[in-house]
C-alpha cells in the first residue's frame, strides 16, 4: 500500500522549467483545501548565498516564501555545526527567526559520532586521523571523547570534515595541500580503515569559484578499496532529519538545491520534490556565465542523465 501521499514517479526527463518560486509556491501552495508544501528544504551554499554574499533577492524570496505558511529548513553538506550554520547565515543579513531549524553533514556527523547509537558508529575506536580546514577554521571535536593521532598505524577510523589540513593531538591544525591528504589516504587504506566523511560535497561555490570539498577525499578513498561512510546528501540520512524536524510527509515537501548529484539525487532516493538551481556549481558546466541567466533545457537533461538524478522543477536562481 502507498504512503497516504506517495510521490508518483513520472517521465524522469521531463521537468517544468520556471523564472522564479513564486508560480511554484503559490501553485502548489494548496491541495483539497490542505496545504500542499508544508516545508522547503533549501540547500545554503550556491542556492541562498555564494560564502561571502547573498544571492540578489535571496533574503526577499525567503521573506516571500515564509509568507505561506510554509516551514523553512536549511539542509546542508556543511561539515560544521547546525549552529555555526545559523550564525554564518545571521552574518549574511539572513533573519534566523525565518527558519524552522538547520540540519547538516557536520551536526549529523557529530549526533553520530557522540551517541555511539548506530552499530557501525559504535563499531569505531577512538584514535583517528582528522582532515580539516585551516584557512577556513578547524573544526572542534570537543566533547565526542576522541583521540586525533597523526601516524596512521596508530589510528582506528579517519574523520574528513575538510581539505586543506591535518588535525593535531593539541588541536591545532597542519596544513597540507590536497596531494599530501591523498599519500595519507593511501597508507590509511592499506590499513583498511574506515572514513567518515563530514561533507560530502565534492566540490562548493566561494565567491563564484569552486573549492574542493571532503568529498572528493571520501571519492578518492573509496577508489582505493577503503570504506566510506557518507553523512549527508544523497544519503536519505539527512532528508529524514530534516522531515523529522518539522514534522511533515516527504511529499509534502520540496528540497532545492545547486548539485545534480547531491542535492537532486537525494531527494530522488528521499521521495521529495526538487527544485534544480543551475546557477551554482554547474553553472560553467552549463554554459552559464552570468547570474539569473537561463540555462538550455537540453544541456539540463544531459547533466540529469549523467548523474542519473532528475529534478522535478529548474530554476536559474533562488529569485521570486
Amino acid at each position: 500500500m502507498l504512503p497516504k501521499c506517495s510521490v508518483q514517479s513520472s517521465d524522469p526527463q521531463f521537468f517544468q522549467s520556471l523564472n522564479g518560486l513564486r508560480q511554484l509556491a503559490e501553485t502548489h501552495r494548496f491541495k483539497s483545501g490542505d496545504v500542499c508544501v508544508q516545508a522547503w528544504l533549501l540547500d545554503q551554499f550556491g542556492v541562498l548565498h555564494d560564502g561571502k554574499q547573498p544571492y540578489p533577492g535571496a533574503i526577499s524570496t525567503l521573506e516571500k516564501l515564509a509568507t505561506t505558511g510554509a516551514k523553512l529548513v536549511i539542509i546542508s553538506n556543511s561539515s560544521r555545526r547546525a549552529s555555526v550554520t545559523m550564525e554564518k547565515i545571521k552574518s549574511l543579513g539572513f533573519d534566523p527567526s525565518i527558519f524552522a531549524g538547520a540540519i547538516t553533514s557536520g551536526e549529523l556527523t557529530h549526533q553520530y559520532l557522540q551517541r555511539r547509537d548506530d552499530a557501525w558508529f559504535a563499531a569505531l575506536g577512538r584514535s583517528c586521523i582528522h582532515m580539516t580546514w585551516s584557512d577556513r577554521g578547524a573544526i572542534s571535536l570537543e566533547g565526542l571523547g576522541l583521540q586525533v593521532v597523526e601516524n596512521v598505524e596508530e589510528a582506528e577510523f579517519i574523520l574528513a570534515h575538510g581539505t586543506e589540513a591535518l588535525g593535531l593531538p593539541t588541536g591545532a591544525a597542519c596544513p597540507l595541500d590536497l596531494e599530501d591528504l591523498e599519500k595519507i589516504l593511501e597508507r590509511c587504506a592499506a590499513k583498511k580503515i574506515p572514513m567518515v566523511v563530514a561533507n560530502p560535497d565534492y566540490v562548493t561555490v566561494e565567491a563564484r569559484a569552486l573549492r574542493v570539498m571532503p568529498g572528493a577525499l571520501a571519492s578518492k578513498y573509496e577508489k582505493l578499496g577503503g570504506e566510506v561512510r557518507w553523512m549527508g546528501k544523497p544519503d536519505k540520512i539527512i532528508y529524514k532529519s530534516a522531515i523529522d524536524m518539522v514534522g511533515v510527509e516527504p511529499c509534502d515537501s520540496i528540497a532545492v538545491g545547486d548539485s545534480i548529484h547531491h542535492d537532486i539525487k537525494g531527494a530522488n532516493v528521499a521521495g521529495i520534490q526538487s527544485a534544480f538551481i543551475t546557477g551554482g556549481i554547474h553553472a560553467t558546466e552549463l554554459g552559464l556565465s552570468s547570474f539569473g541567466e537561463v540555462a538550455d533545457l537540453s544541456s539540463v537533461k544531459t547533466l540529469a542523465s549523467k548523474y542519473d538524478a532528475y529534478p522535478s522543477y529548474v530554476l536559474p536562481a533562488f529569485t521570486w
